[in-house]
């Protein structure tokens, strides 16, 4: 089967393809995820460079234990539960290595850090700032939130991914996540009032 007609498939198809001894199938299965996964773990990360090797990291995995993937959860949400975990598990690291960093030096200069953990404190714009400014008020308020209601946002708004696959996805139940959802729309709505008029013409 060539590529054209591969593409066709769904998921399932092209997984069962390729534990069939056409590696091609997953080529395609890959490619068809790339950028979705690739922004999903961007706005985690917040670093290209790095979520394109989380990236290529998911896709790793997803090679290493394919056999072991169970056909009852959809393709997309067992990619992207790794791609979550990686993210995770980059996170505790960083912290870890802060935390170690913040232990070795009390005089050093830290700003460069913190500014790098923490939304912008820059007074509030005009009313007539460009919707660029805006946006970025929005990703640093989108950062802050708790990252039980980060992921769970940008999985929903991002991804477009339902409720009940986003529960799979962090081993939650599907009102807890809807709870998550609702508290952090509640804290963006608060962190964001100032640019109330604007947030209908962004959404």
């Amino acid at each position: 089967m060539n590529r054209p007609n591969l593409e066709q498939l769904e998921d399932r198809a092209l997984l069962d393809r390729f534990h069939s001894g056409h590696p091609e199938a997953l080529g395609v299965l890959l490619s068809r995820y790339e950028k979705p996964v690739f922004n999903f773990i961007l706005r985690s990360v917040r670093d290209p460079q790095l979520a394109q090797d989380l990236v290529q990291e998911t896709f790793a995995r997803i090679l290493q234990n394919s056999t072991g993937y169970q056909q009852r959860a959809k393709f997309s949400t067992w990619m992207y539960s790794i791609a979550r975990n990686l993210c995770i598990d980059h996170s505790r690291r960083r912290r870890h290595r802060r935390h170690v960093s913040l232990e070795a030096s009390h005089r050093g200069d830290q700003t460069g850090q913190l500014k790098e953990q923490l939304p912008g404190r820059d007074p509030s714009p005009d009313r007539t700032a460009a919707a660029p400014r805006v946006r970025e008020r929005i990703a640093a308020a989108v950062e802050a939130l708790p990252h039980e209601q980060r992921e769970v946002f940008l999985m929903r708004q991002l991804q477009g991914m339902a409720f009940a696959e986003i529960a799979e996805v962090v081993d939650a139940s599907e009102s807890t996540v809807k709870s998550r959802m609702r508290y952090a729309l509640e804290r963006l709505q608060s962190a964001l009032s100032e640019y109330r008029d604007q947030w209908g013409a962004l959404g």
